[in-house]
């Protein structure tokens, strides 16, 4: 089954009473790209979360949220610098002195002034943490891997759509091509009895023959349009693949263009280059999906 490249997935949750978030989205990249925002004193986190999300997801641009509250299982102490209230305190009193202002001073005042706390929580188990994160971060990716799945199926059916659009329109100019051969065999007898009318001249039908065999040897595009449907099937053989094949798909798509432009190098005929104008529009659109394909 392919993925798509793009894709979201969140979890919140509390996981041994500390609350959890971890967010990842992602767009098309031609390689595996990992962004991982924790908060500053988990760091250890992001080459684990890294290696989790690669193991799952092998192509994109990764980037991954995480937001860690703080545990109400782990003590936490909270000390104050009694230096600097009292310092604070002769501050305002002064300033209430000096200039007649009421000094309204209340405990609460404090709380504006972070810097006369000191926090002190002891060191976390990392081991732990990790597990919990972890944990979080499976339902985040389960989400997310999902959404890419649903996303692939969706492609999927509009590649093999525009694909069967394709196959309709080679059967076309398979149906055509022929045709053309004779068209320009009546041209070329036709062009040649307006030249002579006035000359006592026999056609020398070998000549003609010869000349037709050339242009239809010239105009021939059995060969390309039999690769074409070849790319095609093989395309349908990676689109059933349940490992990452967006690579292999556009090398598929580079070659069935390649195959287009030889076929539109080739047709002396406009009703066939309009209908190879319309193929090369179609393979366009394949290889646009197929961009995002992981």
């Amino acid at each position: 089954m392919i993925r798509s490249m793009t894709g979201f997935g969140r979890c919140e949750t509390v996981i041994n009473g500390r609350e959890i978030t971890v967010e990842i989205k992602s767009v098309n990249h031609r390689y595996f790209e990992f962004s991982c925002r924790t908060p500053r004193s988990y760091g250890f986190l992001d080459d684990k979360l890294k290696n989790f999300v690669n193991s799952r997801v092998s192509r994109g641009k990764i980037d991954m949220f995480v937001s860690i509250g703080a545990s109400d299982e782990v003590p936490v102490d909270v000390t104050v610098n009694h230096q600097l209230v009292s310092g604070y305190i002769n501050a305002f009193k002064e300033i209430s002195d000096t200039y007649g202002i009421e000094n309204d001073l209340s405990v609460v005042s404090f709380a504006r002034f972070s810097d006369i706390f000191s926090v002190h929580k002891p060191a976390e188990d990392e081991e732990k943490i990790t597990a919990d994160v972890l944990q979080a971060a499976e339902t985040a990716l389960n989400s997310f891997v999902t959404m890419r799945e649903t996303e692939g199926r969706k492609m999927r059916t509009d590649i093999l759509n525009r694909a069967a659009t394709i196959l309709s329109i080679v059967e076309e100019i398979e149906e055509r091509s022929p045709k053309t051969v004779a068209e320009y065999e009546m041209r070329l007898i036709e062009k040649i009895k307006q030249t002579l009318s006035d000359n006592d001249v026999n056609i020398d039908e070998q000549r003609i023959l010869t000349e037709v065999a050339v242009f239809a040897d010239k105009v021939a595009v059995a060969e390309e349009t039999v690769r074409l449907r070849s790319h095609f099937e093989q395309l349908k053989v990676f689109l059933d693949y349940d490992e990452p094949v967006g690579r292999k798909i556009d090398f598929i798509i580079q070659e069935m263009n390649r195959e287009a432009n030889t076929i539109g190098s080739k047709v002396q005929d406009a009703i066939l280059a309009h209908k190879v104008v319309d193929i090369k529009s179609e393979i366009e659109k394949i290889r646009e999906q197929v961009q995002n394909i992981e």
